[in-house]
């Protein structure tokens, strides 16, 4: 059996497919680091994972991109197929097919899209101040008498302007001739439509405003999205209709003028109506006012001959009533007469039922009588019954005076009780009252040191002593006599 020669040693060092793959990224992210690549946007695809995946190409090669889901908000514009861009990201590669690729998080417009970011910051800018608000916006003059354009004297924008509105509805047309690109057009631009707002007298205002030119590419179309224009078109004080370019192409001042035309000819066909048109609604207007007058006549003669059909004989209304005013004289003529008559008749017949008036007299004098002579003796009674209430009354002096010596006997005995419960009288049978220094009773001689100071009273004064051992007292040679003074009655 054959074997195999040994392998000879080498000194190339030996990776696996991961090793040399990751000293591939991290050769190509040190080098490189962050890098700016201009290109074409190529291949785009969005993956449901929010991911985007697309090439940058240029004449000579391709470079694979990758812009991450939470980069994609952050870009200021989005990426299609066939733009060209300048991203901004890192070279890295993708281990697992040995390719390498860019991973963008920023991107901006390169060449047109340069443009068109700046317009686009304008517009930003300008809709931010309110310059592009729908309330801005004026209606147009249905039938202007004047209109207005600001376009370029050459071509054949104003020709068409000319042509439509000749054929539509013959109008005074009033030309500002302007450059419509190249250097200055701009300033020239927003000067006529600020000239047309402030035209001397003499020279007829437009009631209407073009700014209009034939189409071309974004830089061809630069002076109408220039902000001194735009501002003109916003302040112009005559309605504005812009008609910059064909119908595909937008500039700024297609958002601030009160009307956009995709061509001058459209333009021209919104500034002045068509006659024909005109004529043809004012004729079916007025057929239709016709129409409308004599519905309106017939139904009011229907509604007259219903209630003509519904109301009453007014002759026969009238004889009515003049024949029941008649009936109602002769009656009011009979009645006062009529009146008195039965009015009599009813005093008759209760006339000798009625009392005399002398004897009604003479029965209320009589009744007057009896009640005076009632009253009379019912005050007598009266008055007896008090005599004798007051003949029982006795005398009220010697009641008061026995009631006063009960009360200075009561008296007597209270003030005799209470001299008994004084210490006064205590005192004046022979017993004295000990004070210490502080002023109080002293009961007991164990709590009486020797040579304290005691104060005595007697029933006529006090003493100031000295104690001079235990059991034992005596006046003090400083002792001095005090006068009575009023004790305490309790």
């Amino acid at each position: 059996m054959d074997t195999l020669p040994d392998a000879r040693p080498s000194n190339t060092p030996e990776f696996t497919v991961s090793e040399i793959s990751g000293a591939i990224k991290r050769t190509l992210e040190s080098e490189f680091g962050r890098v700016r690549v201009r290109g074409e946007i190529t291949e785009l695809k969005a993956y449901p994972s929010g991911h985007i995946y697309f090439a940058l190409k240029d004449e000579g090669a391709k470079i694979r991109a990758i812009i991450w889901r939470y980069a994609v908000p952050k870009l200021s514009l989005r990426p299609e197929n066939g733009v060209e861009v300048i991203a901004t990201g890192k070279v890295s590669t993708y281990g697992e097919r040995s390719d390498y690729q860019l991973i963008v998080d920023r991107m901006e417009y390169a060449g047109e899209g340069a443009l068109l970011a700046r317009v686009e910051a304008l517009r930003k800018k300008l809709g931010g101040e309110g310059l592009f608000d729908e309330a801005r916006k004026r209606p147009l003059p249905l039938l202007p008498r004047v209109v207005g354009v600001v376009s370029s004297e050459k071509g054949a924008v104003i020709q068409d302007i000319r042509t439509t509105i000749a054929r539509r509805f013959p109008r005074q047309v009033l030309l500002w001739p302007v450059p419509v690109q190249g250097q200055g057009a701009a300033e020239q631009i927003a000067a006529a439509i600020e000239g047309f707002s402030r035209l001397p007298r003499g020279i007829p205002r437009p009631d209407v405003l073009i700014v209009a030119r034939g189409g071309g590419s974004l830089e061809d179309l630069m002076a109408f999205n220039d902000e001194a224009v735009v501002r003109a078109a916003a302040a112009c004080p005559i309605p504005l209709i812009s008609a910059v370019g064909h119908e595909t192409d937008t500039t700024l001042i297609d958002f601030a003028s009160d009307r956009r035309a995709p061509t001058p000819t459209a333009a021209a066909e919104l500034a002045v109506p068509a006659r024909a048109e005109l004529l043809a609604g004012l004729a079916q207007t007025a057929a239709r006012l016709l129409a409308s007058g004599q519905g309106a006549l017939d139904r009011a003669r229907l509604r007259l001959s219903r209630v003509e059909g519904r109301m009453p004989d007014l002759p026969g209304l009238v004889g009515a009533a003049r024949q029941r005013l008649d009936d109602r004289a002769e009656r009011l003529a009979l009645a006062p007469r009529a009146l008195l008559t039965r009015k009599r008749g009813m005093l008759d017949a209760v006339a000798h039922r009625l009392p005399h008036p002398r004897e009604t007299l003479a029965g209320h004098r009589h009744t007057l009588g009896l009640l005076q002579a009632r009253a009379g003796a019912a005050l007598q009674r009266l008055l007896d019954r008090r005599q004798g209430a007051l003949h029982r009354i006795p005398d009220p002096g010697a009641r008061v005076a026995g009631r006063l010596r009960e009360a200075g006997l009561r008296l007597a005995g209270l003030a005799a009780r209470l001299e008994g419960a004084s210490y006064q009288g205590v005192l004046a049978r022979g017993f004295a009252l000990l004070r210490d220094e502080a002023g109080e009773p002293v009961t007991r001689a164990a709590d009486v040191a020797p040579g304290a100071r005691l104060s005595v009273t007697l029933q006529d004064g006090s003493l100031d002593v000295t104690a001079d051992g235990k059991g034992s007292g005596g006046a003090s040679p400083k002792g001095r006599r005090t006068p009575p003074s009023q004790g305490s009655l309790l």
